[in-house]
This record gives structure tokens, sequence and C-alpha cells, in this order.
């Protein structure tokens, strides 16, 4: 007789939910237990930095399932629930409050939290973060009453959120400590895009600036002091400034963490019983031949099956491209691939950059390693294929929008043939 078996997965998020959702539609058959922090049923984060915090979809519309879905899937979910400790030799969790919970398999989806502002008065009333589903709703809350908000951070949230702020017409500063926003990810050729769609929209940039203190005034934040000693009025300052991914579960248990929970390309961590996925998780990419953490909705939605896959003993590996999506204003884009900044040769242009419609390719010794496509649709699947075929191009085709990118693919190895 087989004694029924029970995977456990901690983090109730994206590629946790995911994860059971695998499991169950692939035909796994024992205990599946999903256990979150948050007191909500799973959600998707996007929407929250998207069309929720800007009032254009229902609430209902950010759960990644109907409320009845876990029962119906014999998933027990845990919500409220904080894991507090894994003891692998005895494969058991415990829970806060003591009770324990024993493993065959574990999956770690812990996520991240928001880094705090370390400054004096960070953690005033009327500072803002924004992660979890409380905090989308004490922003949207802020700007229907609010008339000037900093935001601080010009990263994909910063962005976003002034973004949101603007269309519920708020006056928006926003500060970074870089000469232009998001100028780490897509190197200066977009970043001035970017600057300049939000300075076309009203938004003031201060750019270069660094931040001393949020001042106060009955304990509740009243602006931003700079360290040039000039300061900034603000009903509301809203910190965007990166995550920070929860491993404390993982080195206490004794897992090998390296800037997240290191796995391979199976998403296996160094215990055979336990793996890792999402934000958590800094996974190796076998098209890539390294690993890699990315804080993207594609790897938890992508990640979270593959680790379902794996803990059920189907060997599967985790080689998707790299991709994420951000809507600001009018500009919708999406991001494929992968490139660190300084690391590649020219950003190519195709399309109508002036009108808002192109795709930017950056390329290093004429192949491409990353794409983003702005307000042009359905390119993904080519985009990804050349991105993959490593193959080198001419890069005034790549430019030429009347050459089909698949037309692109295996070239190279076609001219070397013909000489």
């Amino acid at each position: 007789m087989t004694t029924q078996q029970t995977f456990v997965l901690v983090g109730a998020g994206l590629a946790g939910t995911k994860a059971a959702e695998a499991l169950r539609s692939e035909g796994f058959a024992g205990r599946v237990v999903l256990v979150g922090e948050e007191a909500d049923r799973p959600y998707d984060r996007p929407p929250l930095s998207k069309d929720y915090l800007q009032d254009k979809s229902e609430k209902e519309k950010i759960y990644l399932h109907p409320e009845g879905w876990y029962d119906e899937h014999d998933v027990e979910l845990r919500l409220d629930t904080r894991v507090t400790a894994i003891d692998r030799a005895a494969h058991q969790l415990t829970i806060r409050g003591g009770e324990e919970i024993g493993y065959d398999k574990l999956l770690l989806a812990t996520g991240s939290s928001p880094r705090r502002l370390p400054v004096p008065g960070g953690d005033l009333d009327g500072v803002l973060y924004l992660r979890q589903l409380g905090d989308c709703e004490a922003i949207k809350a802020a700007f229907t009453t609010a008339k000037r908000a900093v935001i601080i951070g010009a990263g994909w949230i910063g962005l976003e959120t002034a973004a949101a702020a603007r269309t519920a017409d708020v006056q928006v500063t926003l500060l970074e400590t870089a000469k232009l926003p998001l100028l780490g990810v897509l190197g200066p050729e977009l970043a001035q895009i970017y600057a300049a769609l939000h300075a076309h929209h009203g938004v003031e940039l201060q750019m270069g600036a660094q931040v001393a203190e949020i001042t106060e005034v009955e304990g509740r934040a009243s602006g931003v002091g700079l360290a040039d000693g000039s300061h900034i009025d603000a009903d509301v300052v809203v910190v965007g400034i990166g995550i920070t991914p929860y491993t404390e579960l993982a080195e206490a248990a004794g897992l090998t963490v390296d800037n997240g929970i290191l796995v391979d390309e199976h998403l296996q961590t160094s215990d055979p019983d336990i793996f890792a996925a999402g934000d958590v998780a800094n996974a190796y990419y076998p098209s890539l031949g390294r690993h890699l953490r990315l804080e993207h909705w594609s790897a938890a939605l992508n990640q979270g099956p593959v680790a379902a896959a794996n803990m059920a003993g189907r060997t599967t590996a985790y080689d998707h491209v790299p991709y994420f999506f951000s809507d600001q204003y009018d500009m919708g884009m999406e991001y494929w691939g992968y490139v660190e900044a300084g690391h590649y040769d020219q950003v190519v242009f195709r399309g109508e950059v002036d009108k808002g419609e192109y795709i930017a390719f950056w390329v290093r010794k004429d192949r491409v390693l990353a794409a983003m496509n702005v307000n042009v649709w359905d390119q993904g699947d080519a985009m990804v294929a050349l991105i993959r075929s490593g193959d080198r191009v001419d890069l005034a085709r790549l430019a030429g929008p009347g050459v089909a990118l698949e037309d692109l693919i295996g070239t190279s190895q076609a001219e070397g043939k013909a000489r």
C-alpha cells in the first residue's frame, strides 16, 4: 500500500498557487497544502500598480481563482499563516503558534518585501510602500484626497505609481538617485524616453536626488527633505526603491542562499526535497549559462508549474526567455530577454519612435540579446526566436520594418554556407 504524499507550498502568491494548480491538473493525488501569510486568498500582483490601482478593474478580477476553487481541487489553503521553521531532517515545518506540518516535498515561494527607506521619518504615517493588496488600497485612497505626492524611486513600481497618481490628477514629484529613470535596467537610450514620457504628463522629475529625511506635521508625513537642503511638500509619499527576497527561512534551514535561494534549472535547492520559485529563487538559465533572480510576474507564473513537475518526479527544465511588461499612460510595452546595463553595443530601433510605436533591440556583436515592443503587438514569438537563435543579424535589416523578424533568423548560417 502506497502512503499518500504531502506537498507543502509556502507562499500563496502566483508561483505557489500556480504550482498547486499544476499539481492537480497533472494528476497528483496526494495532499497539497498552500500556506500564505496574507489574509486575502491568492491574487495577481501586476494590477496593484496598474489597472486596479487606477480603478480600471474590479477587485474580483485580481484573484487567481474563485473562492471555491481550492476546496473543489482539494487544495488546503492556509491563509494568515506564517511558517517559522523548517526541520529538513524530520521533513517538518513549524508554523506560528507551534503547529507542525510534515512534508515529502516542499516549495519555497516566499516572495519578497519592499526595501524600507533608511532615513529619519521613513516609517511615518503617510509614507506608503506598494507590495500587498492592502498597500494598493491605501495608495488608492490617498490619491483620492492628496493634491501633491512625492514618489521615491524611478523603477517600474515608482513609474507606474506616478502614472496612476497623474491619472488621479495628483501633482507628482519623482525622486531618483540615478541620472534617468530605469537607467540600470534599460540603459540611457530607453531611459530617456521614459523620462520624456513622464515629463510630458506633468511629472516633475528630480534625478540625482538624495533623500535625507521625511518631514512631519503632527506625526504624519508632510514632505521630503533632500541632502542639498531643499524641501518638497507632499500629502503622501510613496517609496519604491526595490525589494528584498525573503530568504530567512531558507537560511535558517541551511539551504544555499546567494542573492535569493540558489536553485538549478529544475528549481531544486541544495536539498533534493526542497524547491524554490518566484522572486525568492536565484535560478539557473541554461540558455544564458548563468543564474538570475528575476522579480518578474512571468518568472513566478512559469516557475511554479516547473517546480511542481519536478516535485512530482517529472524532470523538467526551466528555460523560459525572461519577460516583463509595463503600462504607463498610453505607452504599453513588453520586454523579452536579458542584458545588463553596459553589456551591449547599441540599441537598434525599428518603427516610429516619435509616434510611440516601435521595437527596440539590444545588440552585442550583431546578436540580439533583448527586445522591447512598444505599442506594437503580436511580435513576441518572433522576438523570442531571434533572441534564442543567437544568430548574427544585418542591423540595417533589423531596423527595417519591411523585413519580417522571422526572416532574420538563420541568416548568418546561410551566408556562411554561401561563402
